[in-house]
């Protein structure tokens, strides 16, 4: 099977500090892709990717969240639900885009451009071995973790 090999980027953190995908060489990388700090949603996806962060690190993987929020908002986010993953500041939009993770919406019968909450599962090697689109946040860490697993297996 082939793999596309992910994009890089590098975009900053919540301390302003420039972080890019190739720092993760060697190591899986679950990159996330969320609308919003602090919406219940966006909030839960995080709360539950810091509480299994140590499974995913057992695993040699990191966990990176991206956002169009600045870095400031960030900060805040973090600290208010004690996260420790990883979140990147892409307020220009243009990873997302990269990753296809930017496009139409509808909301209320409108339509306007946003994030589409996307994760993307990429090996040790920069591949992106699984990519899930609008996601649903229930249950949705449980299955990046097992697909994780699987993954591992077949190399």
């Amino acid at each position: 099977m082939e793999f596309e090999k992910a994009p890089d980027f590098t975009l900053p953190d919540k301390d302003g500090k420039n972080v890019s995908l190739k720092d993760f060489k060697g190591k899986w990388v679950i990159l996330y892709f969320y609308p919003k700090d602090n919406t219940s949603g966006c909030t839960r996806e995080a709360v539950e990717f810091s509480e299994k962060l140590k499974d995913f690190k057992d695993l040699n993987a990191e966990i990176i969240g991206v956002s169009k929020d600045s870095e400031k908002s960030h900060q805040k986010f973090y600290e208010k639900h004690n996260l420790k993953i990883t979140l990147l500041s892409d307020v220009d939009h243009k990873i997302h885009e990269l990753y296809g993770a930017w496009g139409k919406k509808k909301l209320y019968g409108k339509e306007y451009m946003g994030t589409i909450r996307s994760t993307f599962l990429i090996d040790s090697d920069g591949f992106i071995r699984k990519e899930w689109k609008k996601v649903k946040v229930k249950g949705h860490v449980e299955e990046v973790l097992n697909t994780l697993k699987r993954e591992i297996d077949k190399t």
